[in-house]
């Protein structure tokens, strides 16, 4: 027997379903998933039907709309297609049509919200043919391809429009922050027009007193000459963040990429160059001074990272020790490894990013690996998988939505705005 109404009350609806014994747990969960899915077909169907209008005449905007009847267009939902019988509007000179039921149940393109939702969050994580094959497995339904695009493209082009317009709420800390701190890096994708480029990845970090982060706000935008568009959401986000906790203080954490610094330096109060770059560059040197001695190196190598994390002035020390070491040793200062290392410690020293020991006494951190973490999930994980190409909407589109999925609340908030003032209103 199938998926049934039994009762109806002005309040609420009874719906039953038959379930069937099987032989098996895992037959028995299938039957179960079926079954479940008959009834959220069948309850969508009805809840639809109470969002449309009753066929009088309705104003939109300076334009009078009359009923051209009942017309069914079948829903997707996440238990399956709903077909539902919905008046269609439109005025008496003709043109386009207007649906009260897909305005007011905040219908995306053809996908009731729920499912909406689900299939772009999916499709963030994944690509269309796995999101076909994940909700055929999990959840019982078969959609198509364009079906899967088309949503997450409407879906993609809200996030994108409202990006500038719509303020997320951060979420409740259990402190006030001490430190919070802006990351800025690039990573490279390859898109069909130019090539192998730069996208951008941007982090804002909130750390309790323990050093311990609390919090992140993710960013990420497609490659551009210049990179003012990212710079300038970047910008918007960080001073929300400032009105939010303005007595936090602002550390801006990168590699030594150049571009960088000149933006945290407007917008944080300390800049620190990445320890584990810092340590890298050592490690070079030190492969070139104890060529053949690993565990001369390994000792030395530790000792200087000790040294750099504790000792205030360290930086500059080490530089003058590696021109010593290098005469010691008869290394010439020019090797590429050596020169490069001295060049690196004595820019970043002069230039202030290198006084680690405050900061780690303070628990402030001193490592840009939420920021290249970030470069790898939002990018790499999504947009470089093998044989993979894009044109610059179609990564917009994931980029904005692995954001909202991956900063904590925001998808539910950016639904929540879409539920509050409809989805064609938003789009």
């Amino acid at each position: 027997m199938p998926a049934a109404i039994v009762a109806r009350t002005a309040a609420a609806f009874t719906v039953q379903v038959e379930i069937h014994y099987a032989s098996s747990m895992l037959d028995f969960e299938e039957a179960i998933q079926q079954g479940l899915n008959e009834a959220g077909v069948l309850a969508t169907t009805e809840a639809l039907r109470r969002f449309d209008a009753d066929g009088s005449p309705i104003q939109v905007g300076d334009t009078r709309l009359t009923s051209k009847g009942k017309l069914v267009k079948e829903y997707q939902t996440p238990y399956g297609v709903a077909p539902v019988e919905r008046h269609v509007y439109q005025s008496s000179r003709g043109g386009r049509t207007y649906c009260p039921l897909d305005r007011e149940a905040r219908i995306v393109v053809s996908s009731t919200p729920k499912f909406a939702k689900m299939v772009s969050h999916k499709y963030a994580e994944f690509g269309s043919a796995r999101v076909i094959k994940d909700l055929a497995e999990n959840h019982g339904r078969t959609v198509a391809r364009c079906f899967v695009q088309d949503v997450t493209d409407a879906v993609a082009t809200v996030a994108l429009a409202k990006q500038e317009d719509w303020e997320y709420a951060l979420p409740e800390l259990p402190e006030t922050p001490p430190t919070i701190t802006i990351g800025m890096d690039g990573t490279c994708l390859l898109m069909c027009e130019g090539g192998w480029r730069e996208t951008m990845v941007g982090t804002i970090g909130f750390y309790d007193a323990e050093g311990d982060r609390q919090h992140t706000i993710y960013l990420a935008a497609t490659p551009e000459y210049g990179k003012a568009t990212f710079l300038d959401r970047m910008g918007r986000e960080i001073e929300r963040v400032k009105a939010a906790y303005p007595q936090a203080r602002y550390v801006g954490l990168a590699d030594g990429a150049k571009g960088n610094w000149d933006f945290l330096g407007r917008h944080t109060e300390a800049q620190v160059i990445d320890f584990w770059h810092a340590a890298e560059y050592l490690g070079d040197a030190a492969g070139v001074l104890f060529a053949r001695s690993p565990d001369a190196k390994r000792a030395w190598l530790e000792s200087c990272c000790h040294r750099l994390k504790h000792e205030p002035g360290a930086s500059r020390r080490l530089i003058k020790d590696l021109r010593r070491m290098a005469a010691e040793k008869g290394v010439s200062p020019d090797h590429e490894d050596l020169a490069a290392t001295i060049t690196y410690f004595t820019n970043q020293s002069k230039a202030g990013r290198m006084d680690y020991p405050p900061l780690v006494a303070s628990n402030v951190p001193i490592g840009s690996g939420v920021t290249e973490a970030a470069c790898k999930v939002l990018v790499k994980q999504r947009l470089c998988g093998s044989g993979m190409k894009w044109k610059e909407p179609g990564a917009a589109a994931v980029l904005s939505l692995r954001c909202l999925t991956y900063t904590t609340e925001r998808w539910g908030q950016f639904w929540a705005r879409i539920d509050r003032c409809g989805f064609p209103v938003a789009a």
